[in-house]
């Protein structure tokens, strides 16, 4: 029970045979049994255009199987933030699952990279980030709230449309930290609320966001603001099989996030 277990698949959907033991020992062993254990399930996620069973781990079933604080879900975003949360897991007194999805293509990204200094003593994960590269709150016309890859791709967006937007990331999907999410909006009270993620809207983060945010807010979202999905439509399939649609889904989820 002191030991660092972590077990990783190679793409995420792989993690589908194991729905088994997930559902019946990971997620309900505490309220069942008693019994705790702090396993770090390491599961590839991440649009990349490499097909539906290379892009996504089902974040949306783990967000269903989530209650009375049973797990950890996160989607970090840094080397500094995956060094951290590891950190915590074992030096935390609660012992609990945590489920870390991990894209591929940051690996190769110096976006992703974190300094020395975010790694030294008194640092710590961030359960939201907010965006370091706003200087002016007050010109923020859109608050663009997502988690995982598609966090690089909105900056990247961002940037080259010189938009008026702040990317904040939620790298805690469970529990999911609504107060920090709700001071990062009100940092810009009179910008528009999004929720982009890469995942179609029936999968991904959104309807656990969604429920968890009106639920706290009284069905009002973000006090008299709305948070808006901004999102692949509706599919059966995780993800496309072809890279040219792809590509053409992955423009076109941009172009909504900053002009609608």
């Amino acid at each position: 029970p002191e030991a660092l277990v972590l077990w990783e698949a190679q793409f995420g959907d792989f993690v589908n045979g194991a729905q088994i033991i997930i559902d019946q020992y990971l997620v309900a062993a505490e309220d069942k049994w008693g019994q705790h254990n702090a396993l770090v399930m390491l599961l590839p996620h991440g649009y990349e255009g490499q097909g539906p069973e290379h892009s996504s781990a089902r974040i949306e079933r783990f967000l269903t199987l989530c209650a009375e604080d049973n797990i950890q879900v996160v989607n970090a975003t840094t080397a500094a933030q995956f060094f951290h949360v590891l950190r915590r897991q074992m030096h935390r007194e609660i012992r609990k699952p945590l489920v870390i999805f991990t894209p591929k293509g940051p690996l190769r990204m110096k976006e992703v990279r974190s300094k020395i200094a975010d790694l030294e003593p008194g640092t710590s994960f961030q359960e939201v980030l907010d965006d370091p590269f706003v200087t002016d709150a007050a010109s923020v016309k859109r608050v663009v709230f997502c988690s995982g890859k598609v966090v690089w791709d909105a900056l990247a967006e961002r940037d080259k449309r010189q938009a008026a937007a702040a990317i904040v990331r939620v790298e805690l999907l469970y529990p999911l930290p609504v107060d920090e999410m709700v001071a990062e909006a009100n940092k810009h009270p009179h910008a528009n609320l999004l929720w982009v993620q890469d995942e179609p809207a029936n999968q991904g983060p959104w309807s656990h966001i969604a429920l968890r945010t009106s639920e706290q807010h009284g069905g009002h979202g973000f006090g008299s603001r709305i948070l808006r999905r901004i999102s692949r439509r509706a599919t059966a399939s995780p993800a496309t099989g072809n890279h040219h649609l792809h590509e053409d889904e992955q423009k076109a989820l941009m172009l909504e996030a900053f002009t609608r």
